[in-house]
């Protein structure tokens, strides 16, 4: 059994991942800002709960302070940002979207590194998206092509290059990233044609490695994904 703390756990594929987890005989953290729907959210599954804000130096602190041990940790939390026409875009578009869903893993995994090291098989999913690898973005048969924007892929382009950064720095660890696939969540209003079970199928695979499983590597519930 692992000590599982997920980021943005109390909804969609957060949500589906804690319970899949929870049912494989893991204990599993769900980690919210919103405390409500975040307790709400661990009391219906059987797991426990942490008021962890990613965007906060404080929240994530006091989340270490809680956990107390952990063997993986999966960088879940993310959000669309606002999708404008690309002529209209400025940095204030960006920045909200960054903070959260690329600066926010790395506040989380540098904090709770110690924690991780401490572990005798410490495992980070990083959950990107298809919408993030260029080689996706670029083939003309894959639907991700024609979604332009300057917020949401690029934040998770930078996602992807922590991860194999943080792969070769931290080389005890399994470090991996996850396209989940257009998956029928909040974000997208229910839109993608994969269920969330589908969705997760990828990250709660690679949340299960041992220390010989793969690191540096984007993956979805098909297999590897180019960068």
């Amino acid at each position: 059994m692992s000590t599982i703390l997920i980021t943005g756990a109390n909804r969609s594929l957060g949500y589906e991942t804690a319970r899949r987890l929870i049912e494989a005989g893991h204990d599993v953290w769900v980690g919210a800002r919103d405390e409500a729907r975040g307790r709400a959210a661990a009391e219906a599954l059987g797991a426990r709960f942490v008021q962890l804000d990613v965007t906060s130096d404080d929240s994530v602190a006091a989340a270490v302070q809680t956990v107390g041990s952990l063997d993986v940790l999966i960088n879940n939390a993310g959000i669309p940002g606002e999708f404008v026409a690309l002529s209209e875009v400025t940095v204030e578009h960006l920045r909200p979207v960054f903070e959260v869903n690329a600066f926010g893993p790395v506040r989380v995994l540098q904090a709770f590194r110690p924690l991780l090291e401490q572990s005798s098989n410490p495992v980070v999913v990083n959950v990107s998206s298809g919408m993030g690898s260029i080689g996706v973005t670029s083939d003309p048969d894959r639907v991700e092509s024609g979604m332009h924007n300057l917020s949401y892929s690029p934040s998770k382009t930078a996602l992807n290059m922590l991860t194999t950064q943080w792969a070769k720095a931290y080389p005890g660890m399994r470090i991996n990233a996850v396209d989940p696939g257009y998956t029928a969540t909040d974000i997208n209003n229910h839109s993608g044609p994969q269920t969330v079970e589908e969705g997760t199928d990828a990250i709660v695979e690679l949340a299960q490695i041992g220390p010989d499983g793969p690191t540096g590597e984007f993956r979805d519930r098909h297999g590897l994904v180019p960068w």
